[in-house]
């Protein structure tokens, strides 16, 4: 594992993003599997001007991303296809149909699930995978439980997650108690990971991922056993790691 740790979360993104376009440039139809939430904002921030400087072009990369929120629509502003058109997708030339997010609003979920995987095996697989880390070490929506989940799933969130992204929306009640994620199997098949995390509650999770046991009841301890992963945090996130080191 390769482990980059940065002052501030600025520099974090801006490394991050050096890692991605890194792996766009060199093969310019990649698989991209893409994250959610405020961790990967800068990443796709430092993208979009690269693309508009001309460095970067994204007319043949495909995308999936980890999740989606069951019971809500694409347009909703809390929804992650909404997130990926917002921060990255509307700004770059990416060809539509090659963006991949589960549908929040399908009638089968599992069913859903299913169609997912199915899309992922077709484009050969994910060359990178980037992920984010919850406080409770949890990677997609997998969360802590007694067994690694295998491939894309229907989740019910923990109420530490429900708690983290209440947030987001007008109240904690209109948080879903569900969604749909890329299980373990699918993120452990990426040919590279990149696990990005900033902030000092994140502190203690990074710790027990990359220093304890691998376990279920902490998801991400089983990059651990991943050939191909690239942590990069700042200092606040990092610290406690670094120092065991």
């Amino acid at each position: 594992m390769k482990i980059y740790m940065t002052e501030d979360y600025q520099a974090m993104s801006r490394k991050a993003a050096n890692i991605l376009s890194a792996q766009i440039i060199l093969k310019p139809n990649s698989v991209l599997g893409l994250a959610t939430g405020s961790t990967p904002v800068g990443m796709y921030k430092q993208l979009v001007i690269w693309y508009e400087k001309g460095d970067l072009d994204f007319a043949e990369i495909k995308t999936v991303n980890l999740d989606e929120y069951v019971g809500l629509e694409p347009t909703h502003e809390q929804s992650y296809r909404h997130f990926m058109q917002e921060h990255l997708f509307d700004h770059v030339n990416i060809n539509p149909a090659n963006t991949n997010v589960p549908d929040g609003l399908a009638a089968d979920p599992k069913a859903e699930c299913d169609w997912y995987n199915q899309v992922i095996h077709r484009m050969g697989g994910i060359d990178i995978q980037v992920l984010g880390m919850g406080r409770n070490g949890h990677i997609g929506f997998n969360e802590p439980g007694d067994a690694f989940e295998l491939e894309t799933h229907v989740v019910d969130l923990a109420e530490s997650t429900i708690e983290a992204n209440a947030r987001f929306f007008a109240s904690r009640d209109d948080v879903p108690r569900q969604a749909m994620s890329m299980g373990i199997k699918s993120i452990m098949m990426a040919k590279k990971i990149l696990l990005m995390v900033s902030g000092e509650d994140k502190a203690d999770a990074v710790y027990k991922a990359f220093t304890g046991p691998v376990t279920p009841q902490v998801p991400a301890s089983i990059l651990q056993l991943h050939p191909y992963v690239t942590l990069v945090g700042d200092k606040a996130a990092l610290g406690k790691l670094m120092e065991a080191k």
